[in-house]
């Protein structure tokens, strides 16, 4: 489902202003090679003021994708790009804002449905489906400070750290 953007254009009024920006920009076009995936909170329809626009990518060549995307996006608002280690692999971290938007380009050496950010969103998306109720109280909590894994971890009564015990309760559902 989320592999494409389409389902944006007639979702909430924020779904449709990032589908917008998105196809203004033409990022998911230009970065086609990466296998970007729109993730996070406003696919969820969980977002709150602060969220942003989360695109994550499967990057092998990180020379050639720092080239790439300093040619598209340097000359936008906050353009920076950074290289760290997240999770023990190598991540290029890209940020700028557009269209009223604060955007974060994830990069790692891997699949994007072998990402954290991808496969807590398919957890997520899940316990959304099965009691759309949750949705209210998520985004009550995030508004209340909470990040978006912890909050689902409060309302399901997950004990120990969120992030790690949403990958594993995807895997005993078998979602991935």
């Amino acid at each position: 489902m989320f592999t494409s953007i389409e389902y944006l254009r007639n979702g909430t009024t924020k779904q449709q202003q990032a589908y917008n920006a998105l196809t203004s920009l033409g990022i998911m076009n230009s970065l086609d090679a990466y296998d970007p995936v729109l993730c996070g909170t406003i696919p969820l329809a969980i977002d709150i003021v602060s969220s942003d626009l989360d695109i994550v990518m499967e990057v092998n060549d990180f020379s050639l994708f720092r080239e790439e995307v300093t040619a598209l996006y340097h000359h936008v608002d906050g353009f920076s790009i950074q290289k760290n280690i997240i999770h023990d692999y190598p991540t290029v971290l890209v940020h700028f804002q557009y269209d009223g938007f604060l955007f974060e380009l994830f990069g790692q050496p891997r699949a994007v449905t072998e990402q954290n950010a991808y496969r807590h969103m398919i957890v997520e998306h899940y316990y959304l489906e099965k009691e759309p109720s949750l949705r209210q109280t998520i985004i009550k909590l995030k508004e209340s400070g909470l990040k978006t894994e912890p909050a689902f971890a409060k309302v399901l009564n997950v004990v120990g750290n969120p992030y790690d015990e949403l990958l594993q309760i995807g895997k005993r559902l078998n979602l991935y």
